[in-house]
């Protein structure tokens, strides 16, 4: 049975996902919060709470600094941003921050459940548009190699924690290894992959994984 949380400050918003999810994923419970402070409580009362469905407009929170405060009280917990806000660079930097996902509250109803039946599997969510990458500015031949190839077992291991949004203190408690020697590996993640940023490995990892 999966355990989620709802944090909206909308009751009719609150009702009408509740329902979704109680028709779309069996044997789950799903637990309310309308604010901040109250889903920070609920977060940390509830050890088998799953997943966290995070609303950017909670009336005690700004922006993303909601989920930031989420994270830092509970960062084993996983969140995904539920919100009317699409804008690229608030989707990128709710990932920078630990989010697991971001679904726009006008998807419909099947892709919401494809979305967290997703998430809880341990993958991470992004809008369709934002996994849609530019195209190179040259041409490159069309290959279905794996690009994780050239990681090791254990960067590979790094970056699947990455790809939960975990952060590197907790990837380091995980793996039971210093968060210097997870710094390393995900600076050798980001070199190998030939990328420059975090969410851009997990986008990378993320969309081989999807297709995979």
């Amino acid at each position: 049975m999966h355990r989620l949380l709802v944090a909206d400050d909308h009751p009719l918003f609150r009702e009408a996902i509740v329902g979704v999810i109680a028709a779309g994923l069996e044997a789950s419970e799903v637990l309310e919060a309308a604010s901040l402070a109250e889903a920070l409580r609920l977060a940390e009362t509830n050890e088998a709470l799953d997943l966290v469905l995070l609303d950017l407009g909670l009336p005690d929170a700004d922006g993303l600094s909601g989920l930031a405060r989420l994270r830092e009280a509970v960062p084993e917990l996983a969140v995904v941003i539920v919100s009317a806000e699409q804008h690229r660079a608030t989707v990128l930097e709710a990932l920078e921050l630990g989010a697991v996902g971001y679904i726009p509250k006008s998807t419909p109803r099947e892709a919401l459940i494809d979305a967290l039946r997703q998430v809880l599997d341990g993958q991470v969510y992004l809008p369709p548009a934002i996994m849609r990458r530019p195209a190179p500015s040259r041409p490159a031949p069309v290959t279905e190699e794996d690009p994780l190839t050239g990681l090791t077992d254990k960067q590979r291991e790094v970056l699947t924690h990455m790809v939960r949004g975990e952060s590197n203190k907790m990837i380091a408690f995980r793996l039971n290894i210093a968060e210097t020697t997870v710094k390393t590996h995900v600076s050798a993640i980001l070199r190998k992959l030939k990328v420059s940023s975090r969410v851009q490995a997990i986008l990378l990892a993320s969309d081989w994984l999807r297709r995979a």
